[in-house]
């Protein structure tokens, strides 16, 4: 997880639905290695107390949450040619040594990334940047739809990356929406026969695992933006009454 959500009451609700925790130490938290229980240099277990209330949570939940929790903190240094070294400091409930060694920690939060990633393909890839619905029912709906869209997506790219020898990380995710989108044509309201589904199928999947991801170690770009937006006035009011007003030959202040 992202440092943002690294607080106790966030983990322990994690907890209450086995779920375990490996996020980024939050920037205004201490942390002093020679407390708690030493499992190595820069690694031990230390006990985490419960703070007071928050306002976004009810009495009930906040009675139903241990005054405790045990919490495993470890720091690690990023070692890459030609940049500064940089350090993270971790937080995680997986508290066994032996089991989840501090390399193992390190390693799985650096697939937090891909999180960032699947966020850019559901507001980009599937258009979710902006809702469409107005109402709260239809806006859960559109944003529910979204998601299991995206997830039929990850199955197309799981399936076709095992039958391939591949990481479903090696696929590209906007290539198989093309590819699915297409496919429609072949899997029409007419009847096919079985064989000949079977066949489209496989070469889709085929297809899709030839669109490869490209490795870019060190890859940076500039967060801007290349094409200039056109200089309108912001839409405040209805779209009604605008147009009315344009009717009525009046202009729009």
């Amino acid at each position: 997880m992202d440092r943002y959500y690294c607080s106790f009451m966030m983990i322990a609700l994690l907890q209450k639905r086995q779920v375990q925790v490996c996020a980024r130490m939050h920037q205004k938290r201490h942390v002093d290695f020679r407390r708690g229980r030493r499992l190595g240099k820069c690694d031990h277990i230390l006990d985490w107390t419960r703070p007071a209330k928050p306002e976004w949570m009810d009495q009930a939940t906040y009675d139903s949450i241990p005054e405790t929790m045990q919490l495993r903190e470890l720091r690690y240094q990023i070692v890459e040619e030609g940049r500064r070294t940089q350090e993270l400091t971790i937080v995680t409930t997986l508290l066994d040594a032996k089991v989840y060694t501090k390399e193992d920690v390190a390693e799985l939060y650096g697939f937090r990334w891909n999180v960032e990633l699947d966020i850019r393909s559901i507001k980009q890839s599937l258009h979710l940047c902006h809702v469409r619905c107005k109402s709260p029912v239809m806006v859960r709906k559109e944003l529910w739809m979204t998601l299991l869209g995206y997830n039929l997506i990850r199955t197309t790219v799981a399936a076709a990356a095992l039958l391939h020898d591949k990481l479903p990380r090696q696929i590209s995710f906007t290539a198989t929406c093309q590819y699915v989108l297409a496919s429609w044509k072949c899997f029409g309201p007419e009847q096919i026969a079985v064989t000949l589904l079977t066949a489209c199928c496989r070469n889709m999947l085929r297809q899709i695992a030839e669109c490869g991801v490209a490795n870019r170690p060190g890859r940076i770009e500039p967060r801007v933006i290349k094409r200039r937006c056109q200089h309108y006035k912001l839409m405040q009011e209805p779209r009604e009454v605008l147009k009315a007003r344009l009717l009525a030959g009046k202009d729009l202040q």
